[in-house]
């Protein structure tokens, strides 16, 4: 990622320390960084982790794997999409690909995230710390779990006519999210079709979606947006990258350190030879 994707990287990485240790060569510097932590990620497949390293009973352990422990893909290698596949987070919408990683940022990271600020607070409470383990693919199935034995109706990825994105004269793109019947009406009455309105739920939804998208390529995407602008209807842009940053991005965060730049301040701070610790 460093060399691939240097903006995502700094992102990600802008604030850490960057240490470098060869666990397999000498593991010294990593286990005093684990006798001083209060937490201890672990990205590694399952059980290599205790291969090199103990964790002491004051650390939390959390262990961000692809598919848990114990099952029959405990030790299967997976990326985002291989995962969100497992998980039939992709069923309605592939071969499309997800422009966000849900499994690695939703069900990976933010799920870990939760899972160490509670046990951090039963440490303080009980005096108990925890070992977690996170399944990227478990915790993605939980997103749509909701759908087993349920409808089958692709009702969030285009099954409905008032919950879909359609194109503008201009060739962008208008997102229209009006599941809510007033919404709806109100957005037919200001394209001019009133009528339309009373027919969201029709049993044929392709006929509501081809008239919504022909009255909605009439007009360029910002007359949309001025037109609706103030109006209860769920109506919203494609935004590109750059409009979106614009409008709601924060201060970009300060680059990443360099490759192993405080390796040597921690080997001093932990009282390790440097040349033990390289």
């Amino acid at each position: 990622m460093r060399a691939a994707a240097p903006n995502w990287y700094a992102a990600i990485n802008a604030g850490k320390d960057s240490v470098v240790c060869d666990l397999k060569a000498d593991p010294a510097l990593a286990q005093a960084l684990c006798e001083r932590a209060d937490v201890v990620l672990d990205g590694f497949r399952p059980g290599v982790l205790e291969r090199f390293l103990t964790v002491p009973d004051t650390a939390v352990l959390c262990s961000i794997t692809g598919f848990g422990v114990g099952g029959r893909h405990e030790q299967r290698a997976g990326h985002d999409l291989n995962y969100m596949g497992w998980a039939g987070a992709l069923a309605d919408t592939a071969p499309a690909m997800p422009p966000v990683q849900v499994a690695d940022l939703a069900a990976g990271g933010l799920s870990a995230a939760l899972e160490v600020v509670a046990a951090l607070l039963e440490r303080e409470r009980a005096g108990r710390c925890a070992r977690l383990v996170v399944s990227m693919t478990h915790a993605s199935h939980r997103f749509v779990a909701h759908r087993a034995g349920g409808p089958s109706e692709r009702l969030l990825t285009g099954g409905l006519a008032c919950y879909r994105i359609y194109a503008t004269a201009d060739g962008r793109w208008l997102t229209v999210g009006a599941l809510e019947p007033k919404f709806f009406r109100r957005l037919c009455e200001l394209a001019g079709h009133a009528e339309l309105g009373e027919r969201q739920f029709d049993e044929d939804q392709e006929a509501v979606a081809g008239e919504l998208a022909g009255l909605i390529a009439t007009r360029p995407l910002e007359d949309w947006l001025q037109l609706l602008d103030g109006e209860d209807v769920c109506v919203g842009p494609v935004s590109t990258i750059d409009e979106a940053t614009a409008e709601f991005g924060a201060e970009r965060p300060g680059q990443a350190a360099a490759l192993g730049a405080h390796t040597d301040a921690w080997l001093a701070e932990l009282g390790i030879e440097p040349e033990r610790g390289r």
